[in-house]
Formats: C-alpha cells, structure tokens, sequence
C-alpha cells in the first residue's frame, strides 16, 4: 500500500473543494459568506409544511422508488410542458435524483467512455471537472472571456474532433451569470445535430434570469430533444438547497442510461422531499415572477456595493452571482485575495480560477453571491468598502 496512493488518481489534485475552505473560513472568523451559493432564508413555507405532513403522513419515510416517487416525476414533466412546451413521459423520460450534481454525475458515468472528449464552457461548476475525471473522459474546455463571457462560437466548432461525444452546456452560467442568447443556442444545436453529438444541460439557474431575458432549453431546438439531457433541481429555485432534490428529463434511452447507473450511487433519497417538490413546482407563476424580481434587487443591490468598493463589476444576466475584477483594487491574485478577505474586511467570496481548466485564465476575477437577506447584502457592502479606506492594503 506505501507505493500505491490510496486516492484515485483520476481525483488526484482535487482535494477539498473551495466552497468547503471557504465555507469554513466564513465559520471562522465570523465574515459574511458570499462564496458558497446558498440562501440564508428558507423557501416557501407553504412547501416546507408540504415536507413535514409527508413526514408525519408515512410518505417517503422509506425507500421512495429509485427513479423518484410517481408524484414528482408528474410534476417535473407537467413543469417542463407548463413553461417551455417540451412533452416527457413521467415513466420513462425522467428520474429524481439527490441534487443536480448526481443528475450530472450519473449521466456523464453512463454515457461516456474512458477518452472520450467533452467540450465544456469554461469556467464551469468544480463538479464538472470530478466528474469528468472519474468517468475517465477528456474535458475540452472553451473559455468564456471577460467582460462579457460569451461564447466563441468559432472556437466551440474548432474544439468538436470526432473524439468528441458530449457538449456540457450551463445556462445560466454559473460562475458567471451569462444565459445563452437564442442565436448561440441555435448555432451549437446545428452543430450537435451536424456532428451527432450528445447534450447535456445543467439548467439549474433556469428561474433566475433577469432584465426581461428569458431561460431557452436548447432540447426544444429541432433535433435536439432525443439527444439532450436536461438536468435542474429544487435547490436554486425553492431555496432548499439542503434537500438535495434534482432531476433529470430526456428521452426514454438517454434516461434508462441514467436510471441504471443512479440505482448504484444513492438508489434513491430526499423521500419526504419529493412529496414537498412537486407540490413547489405547481406554484402559480406569481412565485416565479417574485422570486426574479427579488433576487434581481439584490444583484443590484451587491452590484452597485462592489463598484461603490472599487471592483470591476460584471453584472450578470441570470444565476444569483456577482463576478467582479480586482485589478482596479491592485490586486491580481483572486485565490490570495480571497483568503485574506475576511481578515481584511470580514467578507468571503470564490477566486474565478477554481473554476477554470487553466488557473490563470480567472487569476483577477471573484464571484460572491447575493442569495442573501438585504440586510447581509447591504452589511456586506458596507465592510468591503473598507478596502479603499486609507491604510487598508491587504
């Protein structure tokens, strides 16, 4: 065993995700978390109550069936029909999973093979990367450059080689708040079609869109529904993150495919929870109209904060994060930076360069979230501007 590391080495360099290091530095020293991308007020009452009676009830007490109960699989395919048009089966066209990231997990572990490349946005969710990795595929990244983070259509062509199986596609994009504009969806659904290549969607943030732009599934493109995957979940939308309730829906061979490998990483899970989702996801469209406008105040709110302090601000267009450069502060390293920021001014937030294949390319930006209560945003404004404060050099 001494010759032999004991962590995968297809893991190996990973270690402890960012979000926890900076998680527990916030605990710490008692700063304002902005990194990690949790609200800090509960959902709907009404669906939290929803969770309790499906408790006391005896429903999902135990082992829900490991494609999801019958009652939330309804809902997500009645959702999927109800705002975007897209008809699925709830038999065989969708299954529950514990959170988007095993949604993710699951797919790339079925339908990928040991060299298989993968053409991904860049920066993209950390997950992405672990994942990839432990499905022994080849991530082919296409960077999303600032101030506008828009993709290089040109240069996600040039990276499609027919080693190319998968397009893993983010909009909204998280770390950067971009949302794919209908013409980019449309010219990378071309694309998939033309080179027959698999889609897979992470439209986590697809309620969190603002400034009258609208979240467009690229599996409602002709030809695309057979071949894309679409994975979201409650956390983002519902403000229960600590649920861990997500899905998938696609066509009925691309779901069995997950199915078969989700039945061995949790079986199944979040059983109470279910019962509780798909009543949320049946909330008349004013919850949804609410939901955007309020967190469309609040990335106002940080926005105009982080400019007010000195940053490069990128206000984005959808999730609930706020990427912002340093440079005008004369700061250049994101990752220094953020670790000396709750000492400084008591604030936490997230180096971009965690999120991208090559460091460097994210090395100035950060991104903090605004998924708060006002009064935190509105606190958090005030310390970080003591970083322009005379004398208060990191």
């Amino acid at each position: 065993m001494a010759d032999r590391p004991l962590l995968n080495r297809a893991l190996a360099g990973l270690g402890t995700t960012v979000f926890a290091e900076m998680s527990a530095l916030a605990a710490s020293t008692g700063a304002i978390n902005l990194g990690q991308g949790f609200p800090d007020t509960d959902g709907p009452s009404a669906v939290a109550e929803a969770a309790v009676r499906a408790i006391r009830e005896g429903r999902g007490n135990q082992y829900p069936p490991s494609i999801g109960t019958p009652e939330l699989r309804a809902a997500v395919a009645e959702h999927q029909r109800r705002f975007y048009g897209l008809a699925y089966d709830p038999d065989t066209e969708v299954v529950i999973t514990a959170g988007a990231t095993e949604a993710l997990a699951a797919a790339l572990l079925a339908l990928l093979e040991p060299g298989d490349e993968v053409v991904t946005l860049d920066p993209a969710y950390d997950a992405y990367a672990a994942c990839l990795a432990l499905a022994r595929a080849v991530r082919v990244p296409v960077v999303l450059r600032p101030p506008a983070f828009r993709p290089d259509l040109d240069a996600l062509r040039a990276a499609v080689t027919p080693r190319t199986r998968m397009l893993l596609l983010n909009s909204p994009h998280n770390p950067t708040g971009m949302v794919l504009t209908p013409d980019e969806l449309r010219a990378i659904a071309e694309l998939a079609v033309e080179r027959d290549l698999l889609v897979v969607s992470d439209e986590v943030y697809e309620h969190l869109v603002y400034d009258g732009a609208r979240h467009h599934p690229i599996a409602a493109l002709p030809g695309m529904r057979d071949r894309t995957l679409t994975i979201s979940s409650a956390g983002k939308t519902f403000s229960f993150t600590g649920w861990k309730v997500g899905w998938a829906t696609g066509s009925a061979d691309l779901v069995r495919a997950v199915r078969t490998t989700k039945q061995y990483l949790t079986f199944a899970g979040s059983g109470p929870f279910q019962y509780a989702v798909a009543e949320a996801l049946r909330l008349p469209d004013a919850y949804f109209t609410g939901l955007r406008e309020e967190m469309r105040e609040r990335r106002d709110l940080l926005s105009d904060g982080l400019a007010a302090a000195g940053f490069d601000v990128l206000r984005p267009a959808g999730t609930y994060f706020v990427s912002a450069g340093i440079g005008p502060l004369g700061e250049d390293d994101g990752v220094a930076f953020c670790r000396s920021l709750p000492g400084r001014c008591g604030v936490v937030g997230i180096p971009h360069s965690v999120f991208h294949a090559d460091p460097e390319a994210g090395r100035s930006v950060v991104r903090f979230a605004f998924c708060k209560k006002v009064a935190v945003l509105e606190e958090a404004v005030l310390r970080l501007k003591e970083l322009t404060r005379p004398g208060a050099a990191g």
